[in-house]
């Protein structure tokens, strides 16, 4: 096999940890000593062992000699475990397999150099492209300190994310929802905004078998969530973060009281700042959220240049209606120049349904907003 054959291994193995390692990335390690695979591994859980020692762990003979292929650098410093530097040279692996050096400053490249200089052959590069994307949102969050935001909606062939009555309830079949909770799984975080929780009164859980719930967010600029909604009752159960700009101190209380916190963030124009908030809440540790909003927050959060990918999930129905609801709203743009422009198409088959993703391109000629 080659290197690329084993690393792609590593790969899908990191795929395993989808959900759980955040704020941490996903890593994926194998040894291999002449020829067969003796131990492998991946890091599992925010916290727990990184990749490189549970491979080693793993080995099914002394692993002296052999060669670990592993996604990402392996980490020089001591954080919540011991450096997996360390575990390498103790072991006398002989060569080590990097898919992408790490991007965060208390390692990037220093991990490598250290197993250089200690006498171990090293190779970096090995699938860069597949190892940098099973991570986008670890790369985004290290650079930014801001969490990556996927924006994700389900609409009709016409465009169409409700009928004209505002009913949504299927557009997509069982198959394409199931993917979405996954989604709400994979991202830490889950984003609407007050006009959702006004019609739908959403838990904005996840509701598979072995997955864990998002951090809700809710951008309610003037404190029109109800106090009875699903959100605000079931807050001590699912962590909440309800981001205003309103001042009232009752509403405020009343919230917190249920086990909502507070973001007090400024507005820009009328609603709130979304990158303000996105600062925030990438100090509180939250490294993605999901984005289900509705049509104006989708264009605020375009608008103001958060979201990093799009998930669009696309049923083969037809609605019409001039006044049925699209999945982005708000001025929209005045020229074609000034679209909003999408990169990196994957199409997935979902039933019915078709899944459409991109990433988004930062566009100059878009207007910024008003203040």
């Amino acid at each position: 096999m080659t290197d690329e054959e084993y690393m792609q291994i590593a790969v899908e193995l990191a795929k395993n940890a989808e959900g759980w390692t955040n704020p941490n990335p996903m890593v994926g390690a194998i040894l291999v000593k002449d020829g067969i695979i003796i131990g492998q591994g991946f890091h599992a859980k925010w916290g727990q062992p990184h990749a490189e020692r549970n491979a080693i762990t793993a080995c099914s003979e002394n692993p002296e000699g052999a060669t670990l292929y592993v996604t990402l650098e392996p980490c020089c410093h001591y954080g919540k475990t011991p450096p997996c530097t360390d575990a390498i040279l103790e072991n006398r692996i002989a060569r080590v397999v990097v898919g992408v050096q790490d991007p965060n400053p208390l390692i990037s490249g220093m991990g490598i150099d250290l197993l250089r200089k200690a006498g171990v052959q090293v190779t970096v590069g090995i699938l860069e492209k597949e190892c940098r994307e099973l991570n986008a949102v670890f790369f985004h969050y290290i650079k930014e300190k801001k969490p990556y935001v996927a924006m994700k909606y389900a609409m009709t062939m016409d465009g169409k994310i409700a009928a004209y009555t505002g009913n949504s309830m299927w557009i997509t079949g069982e198959i394409a929802r199931e993917h979405v909770h996954r989604l709400r799984h994979k991202y830490m975080g889950i984003m609407v905004g007050a006009g959702t929780v006004l019609k739908d009164d959403p838990r904005l859980d996840c509701r598979l078998p072995e997955t864990k719930n998002p951090i809700r967010i809710i951008c309610d600029t003037n404190l029109r969530i109800p106090i009875d909604s699903q959100i605000v009752t079931t807050a001590k159960e699912i962590q909440t973060y309800i981001a205003t700009a309103s001042a009232d101190r009752e509403a405020i209380e009343r919230l917190r009281e249920k086990g909502c916190m507070i973001v007090k963030v400024p507005k820009l124009g009328r609603h709130i700042d979304l990158n303000g908030l996105m600062e925030l809440l990438g100090q509180r540790g939250i490294d993605s959220i999901l984005l289900e909003g509705g049509g104006t927050l989708n264009w605020a959060a375009l608008e103001q240049g958060i979201v990093e990918h799009v998930y669009a999930y696309i049923a083969p129905k037809i609605f019409g209606g001039r006044n049925a609801v699209t999945a982005v709203e708000g001025r929209g743009i005045e020229r074609p120049e000034e679209a909003f422009l999408l990169k990196e198409r994957k199409v997935t088959q979902l039933g019915e349904d078709l899944l459409v993703e991109y990433n988004v391109v930062k566009n100059p000629s878009l207007k910024k907003p008003n203040p």
